[in-house]
């Protein structure tokens, strides 16, 4: 039978999402945990594969088994072996037919940032520290401007081998609490690098550098070069992923929040 779970994890010890020679990974350590409770070894497949030190409350994945365990099996199973920084939230039977990565509408993704002037301690790990006090209204006129059907070759890194960059922006907002930014970005998918880079471009907007209608000439223009740089890795997280209801699968549970 195939089997979808939510996993949470944050991705600081490890060097992302994906099986990988000579280094800490987060898939092998969930493989290696469900194929415990399996008793034979599973392949697991996620919705998106993170990078180096980018964390996930919603990551989504599916995998095959022969094995059959109640669920409180399953989950207490999974979760007793698997490291304190990785953890499944949510796991249920599914049809044959879905697939934690192409069956998914929509991926959901918030960046957090520290506005303050001093070095934070705590959220060193899960925030960006920005020392300046931004313009948040000019960066949400500047990232309406990326909200559609776009080209998006300027926000995707250099090593991305999307065959496309063409993707739809359906929401992007950008809100402020206490000293905490979070720019939260919805689309249908995502090209490597892209919402680090759209932050990192958003940015310069914040700072007073650039002008709100630089960030649509950027987008018309397609040269990574032209963009801003890429925030930092360990300010973002996976939020969510959406799926056709037929599937039954938990909904977004909330965004992270610090503060």
């Amino acid at each position: 039978m195939k089997i979808a779970a939510g996993i949470e994890y944050e991705g600081t010890a490890y060097s992302g999402w994906q099986t990988q020679l000579h280094a800490s990974n987060i898939q092998d350590c969930v493989q290696t945990a469900i194929s415990t409770v399996a008793d034979h070894s599973v392949e697991v497949v996620c919705a998106g594969r993170t990078d180096t030190g980018v964390h996930a409350i919603g990551q989504v994945v599916h995998f095959v088994t022969e094995a059959i365990r109640d669920h409180r099996s399953w989950v207490l199973g999974i979760n007793s072996n698997l490291p304190p920084d990785i953890a499944v939230t949510w796991l249920q039977e599914t049809s044959d037919d879905f697939h934690a990565r192409f069956s998914a509408r929509a991926r959901y993704y918030r960046y957090m940032l520290h506005e303050r002037r001093l070095r934070p301690a705590i959220s060193r790990f899960r925030a960006a520290w920005i020392m300046e006090k931004l313009d948040l209204p000019a960066m949400q006129d500047a990232a309406a401007m990326l909200i559609g059907e776009h080209d998006f070759s300027a926000f995707r890194s250099v090593e991305c081998q999307a065959r496309s960059p063409v993707r739809t922006i359906t929401n992007i907002s950008v809100t402020r609490e206490r000293e905490f930014v979070y720019v939260d970005i919805k689309a249908n998918a995502f090209l490597h690098h892209m919402v680090r880079n759209i932050v990192g471009t958003l940015l310069e907007v914040g700072s007073g550098k650039r002008e709100s209608g630089w960030v649509g000439q950027v987008l018309a223009q397609r040269g990574r070069s032209g963009a801003g740089i890429t925030a930092p890795a360990h300010g973002l997280h996976l939020v969510g992923v959406e799926y056709p209801e037929e599937y039954s699968l938990p909904g977004l549970q909330g965004p992270p929040v610090i503060g």
